[in-house]
């Protein structure tokens, strides 16, 4: 699609160009085209001519710029997910079934401090 893009973008600056020639060169050119008036009907036509060549070249660069946004979406959503699946891969959950949390108890003597001793006389 950018080819055609090209070279329609080429075609209607050559048609514009001709024209311009040919329009500035008409006393000359115009007897050698038997258009020795020149009449709104002719002007008409190759304005016609020129809009259609330049909606042609509008429309296809268009397309080729929305595939090309379409396609970078597309392809942004999928890096989204491939980080996804890495985060989730650095830092996966733990659930309760797979490694339950020790609950501490009261009478727990694992800690620094020593629990108090009664001494009685006896």
């Amino acid at each position: 699609m950018k080819k055609i893009a090209q070279y329609l973008q080429l075609a209607l600056l050559l048609f514009f160009l001709v024209y311009l020639m040919f329009f500035i060169f008409f006393e000359t050119l115009g007897g050698m085209f038997g258009m020795d008036p020149l009449t709104s009907d002719s002007l008409v036509k190759i304005f016609l001519t020129g809009s259609f060549i330049f909606l042609a070249t509008w429309g296809s660069v268009s397309m080729y710029s929305s595939g090309l946004n379409d396609k970078l979406k597309k392809m942004e959503s999928e890096m989204n997910a491939l980080k996804a699946k890495l985060y989730d891969l650095e830092h996966p959950k733990t659930s309760p079934k797979e490694k339950p949390v020790p609950q501490k108890n009261q009478e727990d003597t694992s800690g620094g401090i020593k629990p108090r001793q009664n001494f009685t006389d006896q």
